[in-house]
């Protein structure tokens, strides 16, 4: 079975602010590329770009949660799971040619400065994903502080690399990022 009109839409408004950014991406393009007519994109987004934004970036959001969780999940160990997670964003950049980074960062840094829905789903985003680490972190026996900053700076370090990575064209900066971060969690010991 097929995903619904309103799936693709979103589906297809995610990875074109993957590739482009929220400003370079338009209501048009996005109903084109999924399908769909400018009538069906307005009914089931009657907030037009912004609230198909919105949803592609909660979408993206829960994408790279469960990226997240499975990274988290398959190593005991923190350090080596972050290291995993790293690993895999390095993989998947190199493998779209540079061009599918995260859609949240773009999405986060175009809409700066406003008090906008847009930046609220950014930061619902981000802090989901240090809440993932967070939990992966005290259930490895950190304090709930050391967790909750070290969750922070994994998160951060990892969206900067990334960024890093993908203006480079080159998969060491979050392997690099990963490593450190492998490094520090063990301080903790982690």
């Amino acid at each position: 079975m097929g995903q619904s009109t309103r799936d693709r839409i979103v589906v297809t408004a995610a990875r074109l602010l993957q590739r482009q950014g929220y400003v370079g991406t338009g209501i048009k393009q996005i109903a084109k590329e999924a399908e769909a007519t400018l009538g069906s994109v307005y009914h089931f987004f009657p907030g037009g770009k912004e609230a198909v934004a919105v949803a592609a970036i909660r979408y993206s959001a829960e994408e790279f949660a469960a990226l997240l969780r499975e990274s988290l999940g398959g190593e005991e160990d923190p350090g080596r799971a972050v290291e995993a997670c790293a690993g895999r964003l390095a993989e998947g950049l190199r493998e779209s040619g540079w061009v599918d980074g995260c859609p949240v960062t773009a999405a986060a840094l175009e809409t700066l400065g406003t008090d906008s829905e847009i930046q609220r789903a950014c930061a619902d985003a981000l802090a989901a994903w240090e809440g993932i680490v967070h939990d992966k972190l005290l259930g490895s026996g950190l304090s709930g502080p050391d967790a909750r900053e070290l969750a922070t700076t994994v998160i951060s370090t990892l969206e900067g690399a990334e960024v890093t990575a993908q203006v480079n064209r080159d998969e060491e900066p979050l392997r690099a990022a990963g490593r450190q971060l492998a490094r520090l969690i063990a301080t903790y010991g982690a």
